[in-house]
């Protein structure tokens, strides 16, 4: 495998990335620390001091040398600073045109939609409020297509609706949780061509009282699509009941929710061997939904959260202890790269390794690396 060639692979348009100074790049350039970066979590590095000091093993140097044309290591310090000085709006655009070059036409997919505070930056100088950063995963391929960050969680509904505004939903179906469950994300999503299904909770009282008082009536309940399904694993046994029903000419104030034409419920009981919980949950959607859509669809907005799972257990990102917010932004972005490739390289090859076991194949032979970016191309389509 020879030299990385301009349009090849997602390294390509890292040199198109904006940063917040000027800086003079003919020795060491930006570019080259963000393929350093990547690469080195690819491995399973989960800092930079760690990252940095096996970019300068010899090995590692020729490989950068002959695979990127990357001459010389910087030193620790610039090495941090070329991290620290990239736009991370402009990072995030570029890492949004990469990911959808991949997935291509989206059709009737499903787009996830949550947030996730960096622990780190709850205990850190310099940070007033945790960052929290929103992203946007495209459920049935397990893939992040968008993010955006926020200084804490309570501005999560205007960071959600701005990346709306920069995502390419047409056709998709959005599913949120209950905090986003909004007129403004509702129009929003419509306005994009998209449908959305919205949990509905307590922070919009009236709506889930009328959807509950509707659901618990038994005789309007048995006029609703059903269907039930049953999981058990080893001592749990869980069933979910989904309930859904284009009826809602009653509903007060349907009107005010853009395109509203189905609401729905889910039961769910967990059966243990400390006793039966049992939980009810309703739902909103601009498409008319049969029982077992609203399962599946419902379902899929927990990709976002598995996503999140692996940001931390996989890539160590609650104990990054980078002090600038934009580098934990770049950082952030960096590692979702790493996810999206795993994810798509596993599709393609129909690997059933688990990710550690994959970054340990990059460790111990970084050729790899390019091996998964190049089958990942493949796993999107």
């Amino acid at each position: 495998m020879g030299k990385i060639r301009r349009g090849m692979y997602l390294f390509s348009d890292f040199a198109e990335v904006e940063t917040e100074r000027e800086y003079n790049g003919y020795f060491y350039s930006v570019r080259s620390a963000i393929i350093i970066t990547i690469c080195g979590m690819f491995c399973g590095l989960r800092n930079m001091k760690e990252i940095h000091m096996w970019a300068t093993v010899k090995k590692m140097k020729e490989l950068f040398q002959e695979r990127f044309d990357i001459e010389d290591i910087p030193c620790y310090s610039w090495f941090t600073q070329m991290l620290g000085i990239i736009k991370p709006r402009s990072f995030s655009e570029i890492f949004t045109k990469w990911i959808m070059g991949l997935a291509g036409e989206m059709g009737d997919m499903t787009i996830s939609l949550d947030g996730k505070t960096v622990r780190s930056t709850t205990r850190m100088k310099g940070y007033e409020t945790p960052l929290h950063i929103i992203s946007a995963q495209l459920a049935e391929l397990g893939i992040t297509i968008g993010q955006t960050a926020v200084e804490g969680k309570s501005n999560e509904i205007p960071a959600i609706q701005k990346l709306l505004d920069f995502l390419d939903i047409k056709g998709c179906m959005v599913v949120a949780d209950a905090l986003n469950c909004q007129k403004e994300t509702a129009l929003k999503v419509i306005e994009g061509g998209g449908d959305y299904l919205l949990s509905v909770k307590d922070n919009q009282p009236t709506l889930k009282a009328e959807i509950a008082d509707y659901v618990q009536d038994t005789s309007l309940r048995a006029s609703m699509d059903t269907i039930t399904q049953t999981e058990k694993n080893r001592d749990r046994v869980e069933t979910r009941i989904a309930y859904t029903t284009p009826d809602i000419d009653w509903l007060y104030g349907r009107g005010e929710w853009k395109n509203l034409i189905c609401i729905g419920a889910i039961n769910t009981r967990f059966v243990t061997k400390k006793g039966e919980t049992n939980e009810w949950r309703y739902y909103i959607s601009s498409r008319k939904l049969t029982a077992a859509e609203l399962l599946d669809r419902a379902r899929k907005e927990w990709s976002v959260e598995s996503m999140h799972w692996l940001l931390d257990v996989h890539l160590g990102e609650d104990n990054c202890r980078a002090h600038e917010q934009r580098t934990q932004e770049n950082l952030n972005i960096i590692r979702k790269v790493i996810l999206n490739v795993l994810r798509l390289y596993k599709t393609a090859s129909y690997s059933k390794a688990a990710f550690t076991h994959l970054m340990l194949q990059c460790m111990f032979d970084p050729s790899n690396i390019l091996k998964f970016c190049s089958a990942a191309g493949r796993g999107a389509n």
